[in-house]
């Protein structure tokens, strides 16, 4: 029994009701979540994510992005990903406001650590665990705290506002926590070995694609391993991360080229004799862009928008659901 008479149940699936939806972006909607018998959640933590049953029938894996300490509600932001399986599709298209869920209790793989320094990083939708990080870290009163953001554009990026007001100097608390925020479209790919080359006592926090992580990884080898720390979802995926081998044509020759599920479209083409410009090798500045003539790519890249998925395809770390692609210089 909880302080204000209320109980919870930590263990079991719970059903709760969409209180609230909102479109933050073109493809990403909040949704407010409240158990239908009026009991509180479970405690919660920074980082933690709840897995939610889809009404298209997929469980997916979604953070928590919201003041945790306030146990009377869930929310949670999905991107609405048009090649995926369906569940992040489902909930934007069909769930509304009154509708009912069933969502697992609470869980945290992505602990926010006790720290006197913190460097976060996001990536779209991955904003979503690091924006309750930074809610906790302002309520600590922390003072050395600098988020970093990638997106598309201004139009992509989910909280934006909010996050701007969340960062600005507050002169009665006197904290501050500096947003720098990154439009891949506008700016190219980031430079991040300045942020990184003096690791100090700071924790490293990265949600976002696993390329991008898979970068940040390469570029952290000289930090304590206990202090950089990624968002992985095991088994239901945030960003379904699997890979299968797949075959490319290259439009230009017609070359078929084999890529295994350990190798990346651009390695392959490159060992194929193919030249193709890249610079990140992350998915995170488009400039190993290339035309997308057949069949249907697997996009993991934070850079092309859902129309220009249809036509483009980053090689550094898409890959295919069809068996083959046809893809071309622009």
């Amino acid at each position: 029994m909880s302080a204000n008479g209320a109980t919870h149940d930590s263990g079991a699936d719970q059903t709760v009701v969409v209180s609230a939806r909102r479109m933050l972006t073109a493809d990403v909607c909040e949704f407010e979540l409240r158990r239908v018998d009026g009991a509180l959640f479970e405690p919660a933590e920074p980082g933690s994510h709840i897995t939610v049953h889809t009404p298209s029938g997929d469980a997916r894996s979604y953070s928590l992005t919201s003041d945790v300490s306030d146990r009377s509600r869930r929310v949670i932001a999905v991107r609405r990903d048009g090649n995926g399986r369906g569940g992040s599709r489902s909930m934007v298209d069909e769930v509304c406001r009154g509708d009912e869920l069933v969502i697992s209790p609470a869980r945290n793989a992505f602990e926010l650590m006790v720290a006197s320094s913190y460097l976060l990083v996001a990536a779209g939708i991955g904003i979503t665990p690091i924006r309750a990080m930074l809610i906790e870290l302002r309520r600590r009163r922390v003072t050395d705290v600098q988020l970093v953001y990638l997106s598309r554009s201004r139009e992509d990026t989910p909280y934006l506002d909010e996050l701007a007001k969340l960062v600005a100097f507050d002169e009665i608390d006197g904290v501050t926590q500096p947003m720098t925020l990154h439009h891949r479209a506008l700016h190219g790919a980031f430079e991040w070995w300045p942020l990184l080359v003096t690791p100090g006592e700071r924790h490293l926090y990265v949600c976002g694609p696993e390329s991008l992580q898979n970068e940040l990884r390469a570029l952290t080898m000289h930090w304590r391993p206990s202090r950089v720390h990624m968002e992985d979802f095991a088994g239901v995926s945030a960003f379904g991360e699997i890979s299968m081998p797949f075959e490319v044509d290259w439009q230009p020759t017609t070359a078929r080229i084999p890529v295994s599920s350990d190798q990346t479209m651009l390695a392959a083409l490159e060992g194929a004799g193919i030249d193709v410009d890249s610079s990140c090798g992350s998915g995170t500045c488009g400039t190993c862009r290339l035309r997308l003539v057949e069949g249907e790519a697997d996009h993991r890249d934070v850079v092309l928008s859902e129309s220009e998925q249809a036509d483009f395809v980053m090689p550094c770390v898409s890959r295919a659901v069809s068996a083959r692609l046809v893809v071309a210089p622009l």
